[in-house]
């Protein structure tokens, strides 16, 4: 049973930075694209960035030139550098892999 497990997470002011991580497990892990998603209260979940098993990113435009996804396959762990913070990046980040989900962690942007 693949398990992702998210952590990084925490309240940070407007302008400032964390970096998320997503744990893999059960998996091989460099075959297989990695996406992370966030869910707002009361939203649906949406999609913040992609990488492929290539290396190619992708991201929502919300998030373009202030977010940066990456992986380390060695360490079967996949990273999202979230800089300048908004208040509306506010959300609870998930991470996924095929059909596999982590438990998210909840990142809130606040002064």
């Amino acid at each position: 049973q693949v398990q992702l497990v998210e952590s990084g997470g925490g309240l940070v002011q407007p302008g400032e930075s964390l970096r998320l991580s997503c744990a893999a497990s059960e998996i091989i892990f460099g075959m297989y694209g990695m996406d992370w998603y966030r869910q707002s209260p009361g939203q649906q979940r949406e999609l913040v960035a992609g990488i492929s098993s290539h290396d190619i990113p992708n991201y929502a435009n919300s998030v373009k030139g202030r977010f940066t996804i990456s992986r380390d396959n060695a360490k079967k762990t996949g990273y999202l550098q979230m800089n300048n913070l908004k208040p509306e990046d506010t959300a609870v980040y998930y991470c996924k892999i095929m059909n596999f989900w982590g438990q998210g962690t909840q990142v809130t942007v606040s002064s």
